[in-house]
């Protein structure tokens, strides 16, 4: 199986859990993965990431292989099936709309290959079905019947350890 990850499970595990100074078998087995076609993500995220310039793009542009970055301009009919659904929602804010639908923002992409690709999706988003300031990933996932799941998930799902 493949897992689509997004910005957030490389952002929050450099910040937060893993810097990659401190858990460098963390940062391998990212790499494993990637290079092994267990995990991939989307050139939007790839966007995200680059867009710091810091220690974590050095990374990501080091280790990670050529083709890890998908091509969303594949899943352009899932977009449009995944930002109409969430213009059909009338208790969002239009600040939260404008931010998810914004094309050049990973989490629409995100969903719309996940649907495409009947692939889980990797996040540290929860959801908060009743929020009306934020559009959340696995909100948008659930009517679309996309399996959501954190890092440590994918890690038990995958049965690695560190």
């Amino acid at each position: 199986m493949i897992y689509l990850v997004d910005s957030n499970f490389f952002i929050q595990a450099h910040r937060l859990y893993y810097p990659l100074d401190v858990f460098p078998s963390f940062w391998q087995k990212i790499k494993l993965l990637a290079e092994s076609n267990v995990i991939i993500s989307i050139d939007k995220v790839r966007n995200e990431l680059y867009a710091n310039n810091d220690d974590l793009t050095i990374w990501c542009k080091a280790n990670l292989p050529t083709d890890f970055f998908k091509d969303t301009s594949t899943v352009i009919s899932e977009y449009i099936q995944v930002t109409k659904w969430v213009e059909s929602r009338n208790h969002y804010t239009r600040p939260a709309l404008d931010e998810f639908l914004d094309a050049d923002e990973a989490d629409a992409w995100l969903v719309a290959y996940a649907k495409a690709n009947n692939t889980p999706l990797v996040t540290h988003e929860t959801s908060e079905p009743l929020r009306k300031s934020k559009v959340k990933i696995p909100d948008v996932c659930q009517p679309f019947a996309i399996r959501c799941l954190n890092t440590i998930e994918l890690f038990r799902n995958l049965g690695e350890t560190l």
